[in-house]
């Protein structure tokens, strides 16, 4: 076992959100993840993500630890509630989580996912 180095090179998968059309909300984003790590059981998840703007429902059923490289995004709580996150922001989207992420300028962010759908 070896500890994993961000900086290592890997595939990229790429992804237009329209394809899940339930989920966007405005806009056409584009998503680029680089995975660095999936724990064998799958639940434990860490990468590097891009995104072109736009608005979608969140993904919930998981914990998430975000630190932006680059961008400028929106969270928005089902109930209206907003905040804002830049370029050195750090943030933790809890389990339980419900409203929609918006990418205002295109974003980059290093992320750990706990999925409590997988396992």
């Amino acid at each position: 076992m070896r500890v994993i180095d961000f900086k290592d090179e890997g595939p990229i998968a790429k992804r237009r959100l329209a394809d899940l059309p339930d989920r966007v909300v405005e806009g056409d984003p584009h998503h680029e993840t680089q995975m660095r790590f999936t724990s064998t059981d799958g639940t434990l998840l860490a990468g590097t993500w891009t995104s072109t703007p736009g608005k979608w429902i969140a993904f919930a059923d998981r914990d998430e630890f975000c630190v932006l490289l680059t961008g400028h995004v929106k969270l928005i709580s089902e109930e209206g509630t907003e905040q804002e996150f830049r370029k050195g922001d750090s943030f933790l989207i809890p389990n339980g989580f419900r409203g929609f992420w918006h990418v205002l300028e295109t974003t980059t962010k290093h992320f750990v996912i706990r999925d409590y759908t997988a396992g």
